[in-house]
């Protein structure tokens, strides 16, 4: 951590803030605020940090948002992101050697691959220079951050989660959310789909106690490895000596039989009671959404090590950009040649940061015959984590660059039409609020790769449309058409609902001529004017089976929040929004920095 402090410093991409901060809220705000900066603002460093409901300060320093911009990631890996991606595709393509020559240099690449593999040290590391057993143990002494107000507490945001199975053949790195009971216990948030979980799942079996090591800090490139996509089994350190070219260099833990890295800067290790399950959260996540109370796993810690001068490594969810973003992105550049393992006519694909992720997929194709978008439609739906995505939209070889998005919006827009859509039903992300049952629900593809003959319709300008649409709709208050220079034009309705919105869509069948496709949000909390948050509250919102209707050439997206009134029996969970209280001390005090044009337009609050 000190030489990724030092090299952020050295390029001009840390901030150090010495002011006194509270882990309680004011840390995590300003965070959250930096990453919303252009190009993801600046790595911040706290070094005056306070707990202040229990009057207590910390001689470490916090350290936030060091992933945060496409540059700070290639820093951190020390190469391209391009240049990890053509390796991994040249060590899937190779071929037998033909000559001398192409022997001596694949016997000079396969000899660079004994760095892959971590390498277990005897003796003890740095990280447990310093250590806490027994009744020394106290969680409350490390700066874990509360994040939003209606957090269930303090949560760890980026653990390195090491486990094993029960038979000590496979292990795994993973990142879950961690949530700080009391000194001595964890809440440990790995969903169903997890590898950690699946191991789990033997101990349980078994009746037997699971080892955890939990590291945090190191080299950021741990973090990273623990939120790789790998095969199950695989281990994720592989891809640190991958794209380092050195091992990642392993001590035993004290208390578990478990390895971590010997450079992190705090490792928690301890057992979970197979039998014992606990209420975690509510929390602030990643959707922008809090995620509800459930019951997980509980880690009773049994040992803390630290490494003499350590620094803490935190990040901030909520709504998007968050850093995430630029990680996603590096994730998804590595992984394509092995995506195209599983669908080898893939061109590119793209996992816009206000689509969640998972909620909005964008792939390009080389189709060759008629259904070849629905076969990869499938294939994506049934590999890996790629089996969360809830919303697919393909488009062929020449549609333009999947980052550009309006011209690529016009491109699929020009194309579509209601055949063009593909609604199925599959697995969903346990952080998904929206379906009518947890972990499973709808989901929906866009087949663009075919030039379908569209007609375009009549065009009204915004205040005329509206004066139509609520002479049927009465509970309309604000309306905006998006790309209506295209065959396709969205019009977003704000409602103050009082029917269900397949009500709403039947009332507008008749003004099909001006309306092609219409997505109704809610009036309170939507700016009909503000695509990118209009994308991420209908992709977080709705459930294709329930929430898409059609008539003729018009389709209908429900993206409100779902109620009583369309039947939905789940608990609806609230944005995470900032406390204005606390932004104001901030601003007071002059910390906050975030123009009021990206507080609106990233809805903060």
């Amino acid at each position: 951590m000190k030489n990724t402090i030092k090299l952020l410093q050295k390029e001009d991409q840390l901030t150090v803030i010495d002011d006194e901060l509270d882990i309680y809220l004011e840390i995590p705000h300003l965070a959250y605020a930096e990453v919303k900066k252009k190009d993801g603002g600046k790595a911040l460093l706290f070094t005056n940090v306070v707990d202040k409901q229990k009057g207590k300060k910390f001689s470490e320093s916090v350290l936030m948002n060091v992933f945060g911009s496409y540059t700070r990631c290639e820093l951190l890996f020390g190469r391209t992101i391009e240049s990890i991606a053509d390796e991994i595709t040249k060590l899937l393509h190779m071929k037998p050697p033909r000559s001398f020559g192409e022997k001596l240099s694949m016997a000079s690449e396969l000899f660079s691959l004994k760095n892959i593999f971590p390498k277990r040290l005897s003796g003890e590391g740095a990280c447990q220079a310093v250590k806490y057993l027994e009744e020394n143990i106290n969680l409350y002494d490390i700066p874990v951050l509360t994040t939003w107000e209606q957090d269930g507490g303090p949560f760890i945001t980026m653990g390195q989660v090491y486990t094993q199975s029960l038979d000590g053949e496979l292990v795994n790195l993973g990142m879950y959310r961690l949530q700080v009971y009391d000194k001595n216990h964890l809440g440990m948030h790995w969903q169903i789909h997890k590898d950690s979980s699946h191991f789990f799942d033997q101990y349980q079996k078994a009746g037997k106690k699971m080892p955890v090591s939990i590291a945090i800090g190191g080299d950021p490139l741990y973090t990273w490895c623990a939120t790789a996509p790998l095969p199950y089994g695989v281990n994720e350190l592989l891809m640190y000596g991958l794209i380092k070219k050195k091992p990642a260099k392993l001590v035993k833990s004290l208390t578990t039989p478990l390895y971590i890295p010997q450079d992190v800067d705090y490792v928690i290790e301890g057992w979970v009671e197979p039998s014992e399950l606990k209420i975690e959260g509510p929390f602030g996540d990643h959707t922008g959404y809090y995620t509800l109370e459930e019951p997980y796993p509980v880690m009773e810690v049994s040992a803390i090590t630290t490494k003499k001068e350590k620094v803490f490594l935190a990040t901030v969810v909520g709504k998007p950009p968050l850093e995430d973003k630029y990680m996603g992105w590096a994730t998804g550049k590595i992984f394509f040649p092995l995506l195209k393992t599983t669908t080898p006519d893939l061109l590119d694909y793209h996992m816009p940061e206000n689509g969640g992720f998972h909620n909005l997929i964008i792939a390009k194709m080389q189709p060759h015959y008629k259904g070849h978008a629905k076969q990869f439609m499938h294939a994506f739906w049934g590999a890996g984590q790629m089996s969360f995505v809830k919303h697919a939209i393909f488009v062929d070889e020449n549609a333009p660059r999947l980052e550009n998005y309006e011209t690529l919006a016009t491109y699929i827009l020009d194309r579509f039409t209601p055949k063009s859509m593909f609604i199925s039903e599959g697995i969903l992300d346990a952080l998904d609020h929206s379906s009518p049952e947890t972990l499973v629900g709808g989901k929906l593809g866009i087949d663009a790769t075919a030039a379908n003959k569209v007609e375009a319709p009549q065009l009204l300008g915004d205040e005329e449309l509206l004066k139509e649409v609520q002479e049927l709709i009465p509970d309309a208050v604000d309306l905006h058409q998006f790309m209506r220079r295209t065959k396709n034009p969205i019009t977003v309705i704000a409602l103050r609902k009082t029917k269900t919105a397949k009500e709403y869509f039947d009332a507008l069948v008749t003004l099909s001529t001006y309306i092609r496709i219409v997505v109704f949000v809610d009036a309170e909390k939507n700016d009909v004017n503000n695509s990118y948050m209009i994308i991420w509250r209908v992709t977080n919102n709705m459930d294709a089976q329930r929430d898409v209707f059609v008539s003729g050439l018009m389709v209908g997206i429900d993206g409100t929040n779902k109620t009583s009134l369309d039947g939905f029996t789940r608990e609806w969970p609230d944005d995470v929004d900032c406390t204005q209280s606390v932004v104001d001390d901030l601003k007071e005090r002059g910390l906050w920095n975030l123009e009021d044009e990206l507080y609106e337009r990233y809805q903060l609050s």
